[in-house]
């Protein structure tokens, strides 16, 4: 499963730095063509950043999840942008973790993202099958 990610300030890269799962950051013309996960940071009272606004825009076909990075002085708007594009795009959170995440937060991503790729593969098996 591609996973693919967006950082600002360097929380979200330092988490993908700490999977054993291959990550390569969003630009404003990354353009996909296969299923994805993309994890994301929260920005101002619990939004998505323009560039993530405007990647999903352009590649929420092939959405298969999402995760967020947030700081939990926030409240109730804790990693939010993972809520949004869930609610929007109609796909699961994977996970929320402050900051960069713990080493439990790189697991429970990490379990997430087989289970979802555990689904996509047997759908795609099934596909066209008689």
């Amino acid at each position: 499963m591609k996973i693919l990610f967006d950082s600002r300030t360097g929380n979200v890269k330092r988490f993908t730095e700490k999977l054993s799962l291959h990550c390569e950051q969003i630009t404003k013309d990354t353009e996909v063509d296969e299923p994805f996960i993309l994890i994301t940071y929260t920005t101002g009272f619990g939004d998505l950043s323009a560039k993530t606004r405007h990647f999903l825009e352009n590649n929420h076909g092939w959405l298969k999840g999402v995760a967020a990075s947030g700081n939990r002085i926030w409240g109730d708007r804790f990693a939010r942008s993972a809520h949004t594009i869930a609610d929007t795009y109609g796909v699961p959170i994977i996970h929320t973790f402050e900051l960069s995440g713990t080493s439990n937060d790189v697991h429970t991503f990490t379990q997430g993202v087989y289970s979802i790729d555990n689904i996509n593969t047997t759908s795609s098996t099934k596909v066209g099958s008689a």
